[in-house]
């Protein structure tokens, strides 16, 4: 299945044989101290920057009706001043009709944390604020 919203990915984790449970980490772009003046300039033209991950959820397909749902719910642990820009989502299978738990999306959610720091996201299907795929170039 192409996955070209927010909803696609909802409706292939619901229509998967096993149980799922979806893994989100939100992030922000952000300029590193260290940047140079051609880094500062790309930056200000809106390209280029660091992701900088700033929360993690988990959730199973059916406790999330859509994307609007979970911007809603970031927006009640979003601190003023770091709006996330964008969101990486990746997918957890279960196993015998039983889905994986949230303790069991802990350390999956911690390499996502740390591949995203890393610049490894390639695993990970990231969204735009509207729930869009974004394409990294």
């Amino acid at each position: 299945m192409d996955i070209s919203s927010f909803d696609d990915l909802l409706q292939a984790a619901r229509m998967q044989p096993e149980p799922q449970r979806l893994l989100f980490v939100f992030a922000a772009v952000e300029l590193p101290d260290d940047a140079t003046p051609a880094q500062r300039a790309r930056f200000e033209a809106g390209q280029g920057g660091a992701l900088v991950p700033l929360m993690c959820v988990d959730k199973t397909p059916q406790e999330l009706p859509s994307f609007d749902a979970l911007v809603t719910e970031a927006r009640q642990f979003t601190a003023p001043g770091h709006d996330w820009a964008i969101v990486f989502a990746a997918a957890m299978s279960g196993t015998l009709n039983q889905a994986p738990s949230s303790a069991d999306a802990e350390a999956p959610l911690q390499r996502m944390v740390d591949a995203i720091k890393g610049g490894a996201h390639g695993a990970f299907i990231p969204f735009d604020r509207q729930g869009h795929p974004v394409r990294f170039g």
